[in-house]
């Protein structure tokens, strides 16, 4: 069994998804990985951590080392970055649409010049296979097209019927016996497309699905309604990931519609910005009123950081350009965040699901740092 399904509080779920590096409890938050590792941080301090999966990015990978060389010289990813629990690798396509130049998308895939030489590639369904096949990770994400926004529902309906035959040509590649497929369902905040997408995914047997194309611009009410309104049709014996959201009140308004997996670079990118997340609410630790706080970055934090350091000294590295700070901040920030999964995880398999959300969201939310 991939998936088994443990407990549920409302729509929010407990489970725990069995692979063959570990298996990972849900909800579960996925610290990304973009290059193999997770920016500022050893695989040690993800282990200290608790992090039971870690997401790495097709796109990087094979422009850099190269898939080839990761399988022919280490076996794949885990023996090339020594984090022996599960990954996820994504199936570049968001990058590709992203970060690339010139892109052509054609029924054979995707054209694209490298943002790094401007060489010249083509990432089809075959080669994002071929790349996470080598990459030896636990679940593999299909290729899909990811539509610039905004977009009408006409052209949102041919992207998803394009991304529906990537699917199938995705589902016919040959992956490793350890290795399990997503697949992604698209269509934007229309319900009648998602719905139509998710029963043509259904009919090919992934071992899991995605909702991609969400957190790119629509208001949060937006999302919010739409996961009411979509998440119980998906399948209940399988996992389901919603791509990319990582705001901690997102994250929490998506369990309770019954998502299980997430992913961002928000904790990573913001620590290195000065961003820092708290039980009381977000925190810029640029901010001159944190200059003489002997207090530490979270008061109800137990985090090593969070221990020993004060505000005053993580903002007096971060002003004079330490890496340092960028480190500390980078550590506590995945610690709140795999913190308040646990926590989640923990309230729905005791049934009070809702008690734990309202007491998160007005500690939160009360802006008293």
């Amino acid at each position: 069994m991939f998936f088994e399904l443990q407990a549920t509080s409302g729509r929010a779920r407990a489970g725990i998804i069995h692979t063959e590096h570990g298996d990972i409890p849900t909800p579960i938050f996925m610290p990304v990985g973009t290059r193999g590792t997770v920016k500022s941080m050893l695989p040690s301090d993800l282990e200290d951590l608790g992090a039971s999966i870690i997401l790495g990015n097709t796109y990087h990978l094979y422009l850099r080392p190269g898939h080839e060389l990761i399988e022919k010289n280490f076996g794949g990813l885990h023996n090339f970055n020594t984090w022996k629990r599960p990954i996820l690798t994504d199936s570049g396509g968001y990058q590709v649409f992203s970060l690339a130049h010139m892109t052509k998308v054609k029924e054979e895939g995707v054209t694209f010049r490298s943002h790094i030489d401007g060489s010249i590639h083509l990432l089809s369904p075959e080669k994002s296979m071929e790349i996470q096949r080598a990459l030896g990770s636990d679940i593999v994400m299909a290729f899909d097209e990811c539509p610039a926004l905004p977009a009408t529902k006409e052209d949102l309906e041919k992207s998803m019927q394009l991304t529906l035959r990537w699917a199938k040509r995705c589902r016919d590649y040959e992956l490793k016996p350890h290795q399990h497929l997503f697949g992604i369902i698209q269509g934007g905040l229309h319900l009648d497309l998602r719905l139509q997408c998710l029963e043509q995914l259904k009919k090919m047997n992934f071992s899991g699905y995605a909702l991609g194309g969400l957190s790119v611009g629509e208001k949060n009410s937006e999302m919010r309604q739409f996961l009411h309104d979509f998440v119980e049709n998906m399948p209940a014996d399988q996992p389901r990931y919603l791509m990319g959201v990582g705001k901690p009140m997102d994250i929490m308004d998506a369990i309770r519609s019954g998502m299980d997996m997430f992913d961002c670079v928000l904790p990573t990118r913001n620590a290195r910005n000065g961003g820092v997340l708290t039980s009381l609410g977000p925190l810029n630790i640029k901010n001159e009123k944190f200059r003489e706080d002997p207090r530490p970055l979270d008061p109800n934090c137990q985090c090593k950081i969070c221990k020993r350091y004060s505000r005053s000294f993580i903002r007096h590295l971060f002003n004079v350009g330490e890496m340092t700070a960028g480190i500390m901040m980078t550590y506590h920030n995945l610690h709140f965040y795999i913190t308040i999964l646990n926590d989640a995880r923990n309230a729905i398999l005791k049934g009070n699901f809702d008690d734990y959300y309202e007491k998160f969201y007005k500690g939160y939310n009360s802006s008293i740092n």
